[in-house]
């Protein structure tokens, strides 16, 4: 692997050396700027940068030829934002079952490739990895005194001590977890970042992600109705009535073809419903919970900065579990497991639901921080949990409050974890 002393390491790095030990091709997928070609390119070998026009010209002739020299060059090869030649797929599938190597391509691409039914899935020769935003422990604003896979592990105390404010939190929110903008000492530089990604995005990456041509003034509008309902269950039907009042748009379906262009981009990461066996009937809703990938795309979208989001707590508690499902995401991802969330027709909710793939879970709820706030989250976890059916489900490896401001990490008398994000690590 190729050393730099700049780079901050990530956590997919262990994800790409695995899964080049047992696949042909390792697809990194993500959005824009959150790393991928540089994490990538750390194992490569040979790299092909796709984005440059000169490189895709002679590339796409090749692929259009069948030529040989497609895939020419030492191994590991890196083709670059892959999915501006969508036949790479099938050329590089056909390729390892030619050859049965193993860690033969690494495929990075910030937007999904526009849908081919005769595109072959690629199981068992092809993963594909999803790359987000950096974490807060890997920009090195988490101490990771709190261990998510000890929790699973070990039933006992812990112990951790956060350094950070309300206010580091509302700067690290509109900052966001994209690299540059963490590794950028000037405070107002990095507020600026996410405002760049923002303006490519809705004038021309919304576009050229499957070649419909999208108005950036409804795409924005869109983006802004879809952050006002951040860390909540909004339906398409609400968003379309904020968007009717700033642009002429009365179709759903073009709001649905915006969404899911954003979808497409990596930009939009919705948590899905879990399901769980309870003791009643409850009616379980199944609408899944609007997140970005990344906090600051929404103060961006809505020009919110840190002082914003102090005097205005509501809004700031909502992008707070933005970023705590961010972080959860992708600690969880590293434990082989995914996060969910859960919503009941009573009106209780778990904010996030981590279930790792050999069946262990736990529940956590996302509050800011105090004394009440952290005993109303406690509340409803013993209330979701008295409602799981024990005798068709195991009992939850931990109950969580994960919280913003709080000093310490501890375990409740009841037994329930509170946890402050700046402690936690996968």
């Amino acid at each position: 692997m190729k050393s730099d002393t700049t780079y901050l390491p990530r956590l997919i790095e262990h994800t790409i050396t695995e899964s080049m030990k047992t696949n042909g091709c390792v697809v990194i997928e993500g959005p824009k700027w959150c790393g991928k070609s540089t994490t990538s390119e750390r194992f490569a070998k040979s790299v092909v940068k796709l984005q440059k026009p000169a490189t895709f010209r002679q590339y796409k002739i090749l692929a259009d030829i069948g030529d040989d020299n497609l895939l020419s060059g030492v191994k590991p090869l890196l083709f670059d934002e892959w999915q501006k030649i969508p036949e790479l797929w099938d050329y590089i599938r056909n390729y390892i079952d030619e050859v049965s190597g193993k860690g033969l391509f690494i495929l990075t691409g910030s937007a999904k490739p526009i849908e081919d039914k005769e595109r072959h899935s690629g199981i068992g020769r092809i993963k594909k990895i999803t790359m987000r935003t950096m974490s807060m422990w890997e920009s090195k604003e988490s101490s990771g005194e709190v261990s998510l896979r000890k929790l699973f592990n070990e039933a006992g105390n812990i112990s951790g001590k956060n350094i950070h404010q309300l206010k580091d939190f509302a700067y690290m929110i509109c900052r966001g977890g994209f690299p540059s903008a963490v590794i950028e000492k000037d405070k107002g530089i990095a507020l600026n970042y996410v405002k760049d990604y923002l303006n490519t995005l809705v004038s021309t990456d919304v576009t050229s992600v499957d070649d419909i041509k999208r108005n950036p003034k409804r795409a924005r509008a869109i983006l802004k109705s879809y952050a006002r309902h951040i860390s909540t269950a909004a339906k398409m039907t609400t968003i379309l009535k904020d968007v009717e009042a700033s642009v002429d748009t009365q179709d759903i379906r073009t709001v649905i073809s915006y969404i899911d262009a954003f979808s497409k981009l990596f930009v939009i990461d919705e948590t899905e419903s879990w399901t769980p066996k309870l003791r009643s009937k409850t009616t379980i809703r199944t609408a899944s919970t609007k997140h970005f990938v990344d906090p600051s795309i929404a103060t961006a979208i809505l020009d919110a900065n840190p002082n914003d989001l102090m005097n205005d707590l509501n809004t700031f508690g909502l992008l707070f579990e933005n970023l705590v499902l961010r972080d959860l995401k992708i600690y969880t991802e590293s434990l082989e497991g995914k996060v969910y969330n859960y919503r009941d027709k009573s009106g209780l909710e778990a904010d996030a639901v981590i279930h790792l793939n050999d069946g262990r879970w736990g529940l956590i709820e996302v509050k800011l921080g105090g004394e009440s706030l952290i005993s109303e989250g406690a509340a409803t976890l013993k209330s979701l949990n008295e409602k799981i059916d024990k005798d068709k489900m195991s009992k939850p490896a931990f109950l969580a409050v994960i919280t913003a401001t709080d000093a310490f990490a501890y375990k409740r008398e009841d037994g329930i974890y509170v946890i402050p994000i700046a402690c936690l690590k996968p």
